[in-house]
């Protein structure tokens, strides 16, 4: 099931205006003020600052009684309660408030003004901007991919040695030119061509002190941006091997450029664009038909052959008429459940058989590889789907809302010694993962239990190149399909989830997102009375 809503946070929507006059957006264009004309340096005139100011669409409202509220597309979030001097500062947000105006702390009113900024950021609703002059145009603008970001200027030193990320990519987005990276918290949004073209110089290793002496320098201060993003990183010529392990440990050695934007742009948790059902081209062009329109030429009809009586053993007591496949009996009554009866959950007995049935280790064995010169020896472990190379990457989280004899968390499933193991996670992170499956379900209530589907990439890119990301996703299909054929067999309520949030999980399990990560999702329960019955003949079939 694929979630029918956009991403929520950081959304390009349309958000309503404010009465308030003295937040009101103004009707001028922001940042594009032409500059005058003056002789410059290989710098500019000066140190670039870093400003934040709201996104293109929000708004704040201050109310009498202190409250400041964030508006945007009909909804609104409270800040909190501020000084009538606070509220005027952030008028500044319009065009940008320099992050240095408050970083100090000292005054009340810069704790206040702090505050409020901080809590816009988490709240997905600021950008930052990069210019020579308040009233300048744009250099670079900031947009966060992640709920936290906040921008960061680690120090730099002209002997310093920087390099592009092999991740990091600059494309065309509309108009724009957007550098960005599937490693890095925000997306940079390149104003001027100039210092796009000083970035491409960084494809090589340079060092600072060289840098500064060419044209169109950039300034420390964004280097040093994309070095926090992990867009630049610093090597030692004298000491590193290579880029690609100097970069990086182990478990980024193994990653594919396109395999890592692949996992982290098709997932929740690491970017900004709308995800999911959103039917972004719906008044642009029609469906496509359900069932592919037939070649021409003279058709085979099967549907004798189909009809035929199936060369099965005579149905058992109980079967009822007809006999036939067990398997394709389970095939047809497989079917989506959204629904699940929280009076009667699954029990941990009927767990424990699902998880044997689908995920448990039936067999172990070893391999020596030959590669002409001796190989090293890998370990297999055989389980009960199939998986490319034999890999079995795939592990099984599960977030416990509802299941009678085990407590309400978050556990680990040992396939190989058919137990769980409790994680401890916190309240919220529990929370907002099960709302989110259910959101992502378009359900009425959390599942009893939600499966969440991680891959050890490593296990598997350790062996294939180009295709490694395309092996998990095959396999996390076969999975799937398995966990709804064993539900369907022991009269349990299941479904697929296409998304998860890949940030969350590396929260709650304190493993990196490129180490071990989200590649599926299954929503496992006792289903509804109604959400147990078949489709009635004649009416529409229920969603799958």
């Amino acid at each position: 099931m694929i979630p029918k809503s956009g991403n929520r946070f950081l959304e390009k929507i349309m958000l309503k205006q404010t009465s308030h006059p003295g937040l009101r957006a103004p009707g001028t264009k922001r940042g594009r003020r032409a500059v005058p004309s003056r002789k410059r340096g290989r710098e500019g005139w000066g140190p670039a600052t870093l400003s934040a100011r709201l996104g293109g669409h929000v708004t704040l409202e201050a109310h009498a009684d202190g409250d400041i509220v964030a508006c945007f597309d009909g909804h609104s979030v409270g800040l909190g309660k501020f000084s009538a001097g606070a509220a005027d500062r952030a008028q500044g947000l319009r065009m940008g408030l320099p992050l240095g105006s408050f970083a100090s702390d000292r005054r009340s009113i810069d704790k206040e003004v702090h505050r409020l900024v901080r809590r816009l950021a988490r709240h997905g609703l600021l950008e930052y901007r990069l210019g020579r002059s308040p009233d300048g145009e744009d250099q670079v603008v900031i947009e966060p991919q992640l709920p936290d970001y906040w921008p960061r200027t680690p120090p730099l030193g002209d002997a310093d040695v920087l390099v592009l990320s092999r991740f990091a990519y600059m494309r065309r987005r509309g108009n724009e030119m957007v550098l960005e990276s599937p490693r890095a918290g925000a997306l940079f949004k390149i104003c001027d061509p100039k210092i796009a073209t000083a970035l491409a110089v960084l494809s090589t290793p340079q060092q600072i002190k060289r840098l500064r002496r060419q044209d169109g320098f950039p300034g420390v201060e964004l280097l040093a941006l994309l070095v926090d993003c992990q867009i630049l990183f610093k090597i030692d010529p004298a000491r590193d091997s290579g880029l690609r392990p100097a970069e990086g440990n182990d478990d980024l050695v193994l990653w594919d450029f396109h395999d890592l934007l692949f996992h982290a742009r098709s997932t929740e948790g690491r970017h900004a664009n709308p995800m999911g059902g959103v039917y972004p081209y719906a008044g642009v062009m029609a469906p496509l038909p359900a069932v592919r329109p037939r070649w021409p030429g003279k058709k085979i009809d099967l549907r004798k052959f189909s009809a035929a009586p199936p060369p099965y053993p005579p149905p058992q007591a109980g079967e009822g008429k007809g006999g036939g496949s067990p398997a394709a009996k389970l095939l047809r009554e497989r079917h989506s459940t959204r629904s699940f009866d929280d009076r009667r959950p699954i029990t941990l007995a009927e767990l424990s058989r699902f998880l044997d049935g689908t995920a448990r280790v039936q067999s172990r064995f070893s391999s020596r590889l030959d590669l002409g010169d001796g190989g090293p020896v890998v370990a297999y472990a055989v389980r009960p789907y199939p998986s490319g190379g034999g890999s079995y990457e795939l592990e099984l989280y599960l977030a416990v809302d509802k299941c009678e004899g085990l407590a309400r968390g978050f556990y680990h499933y040992d396939a190989g010694g058919h137990a769980l193991v409790p994680i401890g996670v916190r309240a919220h992170e529990l929370e907002a993962l099960l709302t989110g499956a259910a959101y992502a379900m378009a359900a009425p209530a959390a599942p009893q239990i939600l499966i969440t589907i991680a891959a050890r990439f490593g296990r598997i890119s350790w062996k294939y190149s180009s295709i490694a990301y395309a092996l998990i996703l095959k396999d996390v299909g076969v999975l799937i399909q398995t966990l709804y054929l064993m539900a369907t067999d022991m009269g349990l309520g299941g479904c697929a989830i296409g998304s998860a949030n890949i940030d969350l999980f590396a929260k709650m399990t304190g493993i990196e997102f490129h180490v071990e990560g989200p590649v599926g999702q299954f929503a496992l329960g006792r289903g509804t009375a109604e959400a147990a019955r078949p489709p009635v003949s004649g009416s529409p079939p229920r969603r799958r």
